[in-house]
């Protein structure tokens, strides 16, 4: 698929496999790897002309590569955006989305379900620049229209939430946002846009992790930010080119590759978190199970409208507190302890103390966050695999 091809003529699974891609003179059937960190001009006239912007080309791999230009290309037409800004990390992504876009004095309403490290980001360092950040119940649509202010400029928000996997109603916080004037910003890492398309429900930013499910298998660090040419193509892409927090082409190569199989492997994800989540609701060892597939989940109607699938995120709390999650997580031998998501391998972490360890205890209380929660990130492998190596935690062996 040739830039002149019009992305909306095709379904997500063309635009994942084919979105961007320009072969050189050589023919690849691959997307190459550009591994320059500069491109020569034919003449000085012609340098001039790019560093101005009066020339479209390359000019220095910081900003601009033609690997990590197909990844930026595809994925922003896997979201409905307009254009996308490649970053080192998806926690590169949300700090060039606020270097470009806020400024001292601005404000931020944010979900409680956010993740550590994006809560940390916002108390610990935007606010060192003037930016100040509110934390509301994500469903509470009530609560998130009494904490805006004059100076509120972003409601920012992850959904599903990780790790309680609480859904946000999109398309009313959206309506919400642009009432008073704000961007609607989602971190859309968990479903990713095989599951879940924040920009089509009126959300104005979209920002992701493809460190997650769109590697799928743990190989690579990296991130984007996804909208409109306005705020992305401009301020956000001039935060980048400036600060550098770019990613490499071969990251972007590896994510060329798991975009091509993130629509049927979100689905097997889905499939093996549903049954392992029914699985854990009858385990008598297990007080609460969390995944919006299930039926008693507060928000499964609304995960029903809003998403093409559930997700591979599930958690649990377990009874008899810490010592009771950490004896689950340390009787496993074939889901892998650590706290990244998104693998091919199943992984377990207990939020309280490695992903939102960082946080007071009265924010982690604040977003529900208890000493017995486990987190399972559900994998590809056989599902009853996967019930056999928690049975062995919850059954006190």
């Amino acid at each position: 698929m040739s830039q002149s091809h019009d992305d909306q003529e095709y379904g997500l699974d063309t635009l994942a496999v084919h979105a961007g891609q320009v072969r050189t003179q050589e023919g690849e059937m691959s997307e190459p790897i550009f591994a320059s960190t500069s491109y020569v001009f034919a003449s000085a006239a012609e340098a001039a002309a790019r560093f101005s912007g009066e020339k479209p080309g390359n000019i220095y791999s910081r900003f601009t590569n033609p690997t990590v230009r197909v990844f930026e290309q595809r994925i922003a037409a896997m979201e409905g955006g307009e254009r996308a800004v490649a970053t080192g990390s998806g926690m590169a992504a949300i700090l060039a989305a606020g270097l470009g876009l806020l400024k001292s004095g601005d404000h931020i309403v944010s979900g409680n379900g956010v993740f550590g490290s994006t809560a940390i980001l916002f108390n610990n360092y935007f606010s060192k620049f003037g930016i100040e950040t509110s934390y509301v119940p994500l469903t509470h649509i009530g609560a998130w229209r009494a904490a805006i202010r004059p100076t509120t400029r972003w409601l920012f928000l992850e959904t599903p939430a990780n790790p309680l996997t609480e859904v946000a109603d999109i398309s009313a916080l959206a309506a919400l946002a642009h009432e008073y004037g704000c961007l609607l910003v989602v971190d859309n890492t968990v479903c990713t846009s095989a599951l879940q398309r924040p920009l089509e429900l009126g959300a104005d930013i979209v920002v992701t992790s493809a460190t997650k499910y769109i590697d799928g298998q743990g190989r690579g660090l990296g991130g984007a930010v996804i909208g409109r040419e306005t705020e992305v193509g401009g301020d956000v892409y001039g935060a980048l080119r400036t600060a550098g927090p770019s990613m490499s082409p071969f990251h972007a190569w590896l994510f060329l590759k798991g975009l091509e199989t993130l629509a049927v492997r979100m689905q097997a994800h889905s499939a093996n978190a549903l049954v392992l989540a029914q699985w854990l609701e009858k385990q008598d060892g297990v007080e609460e199970v969390y995944y919006p597939g299930l039926r008693s989940h507060p928000q499964h109607d609304l995960a029903k409208r809003q998403q093409r699938g559930f997700g591979g995120l599930l958690s649990f709390e377990v009874k008899g507190g810490r010592e009771a999650a950490w004896r689950v997580i340390d009787q496993t031998r074939l889901i892998s302890i650590t706290a990244n998501l998104g693998d091919t391998k199943s992984t377990i972490t207990h939020p309280a103390t490695t992903t939102h360890g960082r946080l007071t205890p009265e924010a982690r209380a604040a977003a529900g966050i208890k000493d017995n929660l486990v987190r399972v990130a559900v994998g590809l492998e056989n599902v009853e695999d996967l019930m056999a190596d928690l049975a062995r935690g919850l059954n006190g062996e």
